[in-house]
């Protein structure tokens, strides 16, 4: 150094040293503390162009790169970090942070002025005191970082836990992909499941775009990268538009990503994939660990959210149980007992208008009687259960007979019953069959009841109709056996 405060130039140079010592001290965030040190090496040596490659701590790779406005944001890839190189055309010094190498700093393109022959020992000599004082500014700025980066993974995975068990909107799974996109500041988040062929498919997707684009995409069996995840185990690619393992048609827009497994209980839920876009900066060690960490929490919180919601289910089925035995034992009952007194009362009864209109009244408790058993059956079927067919509400009708009378009833169908029928027809045959049901419900010593269907039962005109059977083998009153119930009408 003794050279330098002789040189003219070196007072300059000692006060431009300083400057940058507290310039590149002075901050806590590490992007500005990098760029102020590369910016403070190019006015301390006089050099056009300055960059500086920052390492991996965990596997030493190249993750970032911070260079000054003019200049492209890359080293060589062949180039040894760790060694010093001194051209009149190129200075690059190590920087170690705590006895680890964090990167390395390099400068090009320093013209011909007071110090002619580009860089100079003296230039070499500043960039290295430069780069010790560095090192300790930089180790604090990457442990505030870190901490910072912990803390955000951290409140997001209570964010998702939390999201999921208090059952805001939303999808569960795309809930976890949002927000695991945002952390990861990844291009796209997205949820795998496995596929019943024995692959993997996106089934929730969150991105800046169209999600639609993503979701639907699958993993093929007997692609490379299909067994690790099915297995639970974590991948991590560079470069997904030229890793051999992919073989999706989307993985050409994206470069890093991290594929993580939903694992809680010994249980895969799925693979949460965050893929950055094409030339992004790799993911770090750093990264894997706590995007892993990220991804368990998630899964244990899936986990939580489904038991949580399947006791909710269970506790409104329960309800409804009790609703429907309250109908079933009390309702029901009564009614039966009110048409039991109408119909002895219109037995006893010489009046015609007063028989006809208890006969009317038995009637009306009759079909009421058949439509609370009904609510009732309903009420002891899930919500997701409701039948959407017409074939389906044919079954549930007969299930719901089923119920009280116990046993099944049989029940057949001919014809394009679901296309055939309109739906006015469809809602007077349901009306016409719960009416044929409860009669027979109703009679001493049954044991059988046969229900048919046909849509192809002309009428007599020879219009296209459909036709409903009801025929069981109870007995009326008086020991006559019980005549089958038919309603024939036009399609």
């Amino acid at each position: 150094m003794a050279e330098a405060v002789r040189d003219p130039g070196a007072p300059f140079g000692l006060s431009v040293l300083l400057e940058a010592a507290l310039n590149v001290g002075s901050e806590l965030e590490l992007r500005p503390t990098l760029q102020h040190l590369v910016d403070s090496a190019v006015a301390l040596t006089g050099a056009r162009h300055g960059v500086l490659g920052v390492l991996d701590p965990g596997h030493g790779g190249l993750v970032e790169a911070v260079a000054t406005e003019d200049t492209h944001p890359a080293l060589p890839p062949d180039e040894d970090p760790g060694k010093v190189l001194h051209t009149p055309d190129l200075l690059a010094v190590p920087i170690h942070v705590r006895r680890t190498l964090f990167g390395r700093l390099r400068l090009t393109g320093k013209p011909p002025g007071e110090r002619p022959g580009g860089f100079t020992d003296d230039d070499l000599d500043l960039v290295r005191i430069l780069a010790t004082q560095a090192g300790i500014a930089l180790g604090n700025a990457r442990l505030y970082e870190t901490t910072r980066q912990r803390e955000r993974w951290i409140e997001g995975a209570a964010a998702v836990t939390t999201a999921l068990l208090t059952g805001r909107p939303g999808s569960a799974l795309t809930t976890v992909a949002e927000r695991a996109r945002l952390l990861a500041d990844a291009a796209a988040g997205v949820v795998l499941q496995p596929t019943e062929a024995g692959g993997m498919e996106i089934v929730a997707a969150a991105t800046t775009d169209d999600p639609g684009t993503l979701i639907g995409t699958r993993i093929l069996p007997g692609s490379p990268v299909l067994a690790q995840l099915l297995t639970g185990e974590p991948v991590f690619i560079e470069d997904s538009a030229t890793d051999p393992r992919m073989t999706t048609e989307v993985r050409s827009r994206f470069g890093p990503s991290m594929m993580l497994p939903l694992q809680a209980d010994g249980r895969l839920i799925g693979t949460l994939a965050l893929p950055r876009g094409r030339g992004s900066r790799p993911y770090t060690s750093l990264d894997h660990l706590l995007a892993t960490q990220f991804a368990t929490q998630a899964a244990l919180a899936l986990v939580l959210a489904e038991a949580q919601a399947g006791r909710e289910r269970l506790a409104v089925f329960e309800d409804r149980d009790r609703i429907a035995r309250d109908l079933h034992d009390l309702v029901v009952q009564r009614l039966f007992a009110t048409g039991m007194m109408l119909e002895s009362t219109r037995r006893r009864t010489d009046e015609t208008d007063v028989r006809e209109t208890l006969a009317g009244a038995v009637d009306e408790l009759e079909s009421t009687i058949q439509e609370v058993r009904t609510t009732i059956f309903a009420l002891q079927q899930p919500p997701a259960d409701a039948p959407t067919t017409f074939r389906g509400k044919v079954l549930r009708e007969t299930a719901g007979a089923a119920a009280l009378l116990g046993f099944t009833p049989s029940v057949h169908f001919t014809g394009p019953v679901e296309t055939a029928l309109g739906d006015p027809v469809k809602t007077r045959l349901l009306a016409h069959l719960r009416k044929a049901l409860a009669t027979a419900s109703r009679r001493p010593a049954i044991s059988r009841i046969d229900i048919t269907i046909d849509a192809r039962a002309p009428l007599p005109d020879g219009r296209p109709g459909v036709r409903l059977t009801v025929t069981d083998d109870g007995t009326r009153q008086g020991g006559e056996a019980a005549a089958p119930t038919m309603w024939h009408t036009p399609l």
